[in-house]
C-alpha cells in the first residue's frame, strides 16, 4: 500500500462578502470629470514635443458645453460618479479608526453600476437625482481667476454594492466605515478630504439602509 502524505494548508481560502448599501446625500454631490479638451492638448504634446502657443487667442467656451463635459454618463444614458471615489474614501477612512490602509486596498472592492459612455474603461456607481449647472469662481495655479463650471446633484442617492473581505472586516465594520465617508471624508469635488484644500462641505451622505447580497 502507498502511504498518503499529508500536508498542512497555511493558506485560506478568500472568504468574501458582498452588501447594497443605500445612501442619500445630506450635501450636494459635485462632480468635474476632467477636461476633454486639456486632455487632447497633453496628447498633443507627447504626439509632437511641444504645446499649443499660449500666445493665440482662447477659444470660446459654451458654458452648457461644460456642464455636460463635466457629467459621468453612462451608455444607458444615466448620470454616475466614478466608483473608484468610494474606494478611496473608504479605504482614507480607515486612518480614522487606526486600521491599516495597504490592508483595506487589499480587502474592499466596489461593483459597478455600468460604465462610461465616453471612455468604456471608466465605472460608474448610478445617481438617482438631477445635475444643475454650478458656475463657481476658481484660480489657475498663478492665480488668476476664472468662472469653472460643474455638474451638481442636491437631491441625489445611490445603491452602492460593496465586496468585502469577511476574514477582515464584518458587516458592522462596513457599515460605520462607510458612516464615516459619508460624513467625515465625502465624495469627489468640494469634499472635506480633499487633497488640494479643506473642501467645500460637499459630498456627505448618510445611510439609509444596509442589507448583505448573495
Amino acid at each position: 500500500m502507498k502511504k498518503t502524505e499529508s500536508k498542512v494548508v497555511t493558506i485560506k481560502a478568500p472568504n468574501f462578502q458582498m452588501a447594497e448599501f443605500e445612501i442619500k446625500g445630506i450635501a450636494p454631490l459635485v462632480i468635474h470629470r476632467f477636461s476633454r479638451k486639456i486632455k487632447e492638448e497633453m496628447k498633443q504634446k507627447q504626439e509632437t514635443g511641444k504645446a499649443s502657443s499660449s500666445r493665440k487667442n482662447r477659444e470660446p467656451k459654451m458654458t452648457d458645453d461644460q456642464f455636460i463635459e463635466a457629467r459621468y454618463i453612462s451608455n444607458e444614458g444615466w448620470d454616475g460618479f466614478h466608483a473608484s471615489a468610494i474606494r478611496n474614501a473608504m479605504i482614507s477612512a480607515c486612518r480614522l479608526v487606526g486600521f491599516k490602509m495597504t490592508l483595506a486596498k487589499l480587502s474592499i472592492f466596489v461593483i459597478q453600476d455600468g460604465w462610461d459612455k465616453e471612455e468604456p474603461q471608466i465605472p460608474l456607481i448610478r445617481i438617482y437625482g438631477d445635475p444643475i449647472k454650478q458656475e463657481d469662481i476658481g484660480y489657475t495655479s498663478t492665480g488668476q481667476p476664472y468662472v469653472t463650471v460643474r455638474a451638481a446633484y442636491h437631491d441625489w442617492s445611490a445603491k452602492v454594492k460593496i465586496r468585502w473581505d469577511a476574514d477582515q472586516f464584518t458587516i458592522d465594520d462596513l457599515f460605520n466605515l462607510m458612516s464615516r465617508v459619508g460624513i467625515q471624508v465625502g465624495l469627489c469635488e468640494g469634499r472635506p478630504d480633499s487633497k488640494k484644500s479643506a473642501g467645500m462641505g460637499w459630498g456627505l451622505f448618510e445611510i439609509k439602509e444596509a442589507k448583505l447580497m448573495e
